[in-house]
């Protein structure tokens, strides 16, 4: 029997995703887990040598458990095309290079299918799969599986989500992931699908509780969000979001001073970046920046 998790529970995400560790924690913030990535933690990421996405899960979160001593929730995701035997599948982040350029990476995919089949309307066959794990320190584990079924786009479209979104329609609709918004995504993503198999199994009788509004969590969105741009597109919808955010708090000016600083050092440190997640991260270090 799986064991249970009480509401105030701190909980490692066994990840230095941000996009990753953000939507985990939209997911199980209202059940009252307290969570800490394993970033933040300072925990060395494994290596992923598992050759299934449950393998990889299981080896992430029980690296996390044990590093920091507390139960830690791992997921091990990625994009499978039919027609490609299965690829990207568990290679799906690799596929975007060390940079994580999920433009790259699509433009990959689009490529693959194409030179291998053509590109015949509706479009491929391919789903997102999730694997979700909880590790224990005493390397106890349960794993939980969600999956989404769908067709690929060629061109890209949308800008919302990150990785493969903006070129998978899921089944019954007609926007990509990228497109929705993301209550709607979340409301069937495979990542939702797979938490659901985890709240039935470890949540118990814990209900679930509205969220306050709180300015941290807004800000770890937006840095979530910019870690994660490939696309003009996603900085499109980056930069609405941005805006929005600085007519909440009142401060609809960005200091420009900043802005170019930021560049300059986005661009000295990391030139083999998106240049829209450059830009992105330039434009919300200087909206944080105090203005003169």
């Amino acid at each position: 029997m799986t064991r249970t998790l009480t509401r105030g529970t701190k909980l490692v995400v066994a990840s230095h995703n941000k996009g990753k560790v953000w939507e985990i924690n939209q997911l199980i913030a209202p059940y009252g887990l307290e969570a800490v990535s394993a970033g933040a933690l300072g925990l060395e990421e494994p290596e992923e040598t598992e050759p299934t996405f449950e393998g990889n899960a299981k080896l992430k979160a029980l690296a996390a458990a044990k590093g920091a001593n507390l139960p830690a929730l791992a997921d091990d995701s990625g994009l499978e095309v039919e027609c490609l035997g299965g690829a990207p599948g568990i290679f799906s982040a690799r596929w975007a290079g060390p940079q994580k350029d999920f433009g790259l990476a699509m433009e990959k995919v689009a490529h693959e299918i194409t030179a291998r089949h053509g590109w015949a309307a509706p479009g491929p066959r391919a789903n997102f799969i999730s694997v979700l794990c909880l590790a224990w320190p005493d390397g106890e584990t349960a794993t939980f599986e969600g999956r989404v079924f769908g067709r690929l786009v060629w061109p890209t479209r949308g800008g919302n989500g990150f990785g493969y979104d903006p070129m998978f329609v899921p089944d019954g609709h007609d926007l990509t992931f990228g497109e929705m918004e993301p209550a709607g995504k979340y409301a069937i993503s495979h990542r939702t699908r797979a938490f659901d198999a985890f709240r039935k199994a470890v949540l118990g009788d814990l209900s679930a509780e509205p969220v306050r509004p709180n300015a941290d969590r807004d800000a770890d969105g937006l840095h979530a969000a910019a870690a994660n741009i490939s696309t003009r597109e996603e900085l499109k919808t980056f930069v609405k979001y941005l805006s929005a955010d600085l007519e909440r708090r009142g401060q609809p000016r960005v200091n420009l001073g900043t802005l170019m600083v930021a560049l300059e050092d986005s661009v000295g440190e990391k030139s083999d970046e998106p240049r829209w997640r450059t830009l992105a991260k330039a434009l919300l270090a200087a909206t944080e920046a105090k203005q003169p």
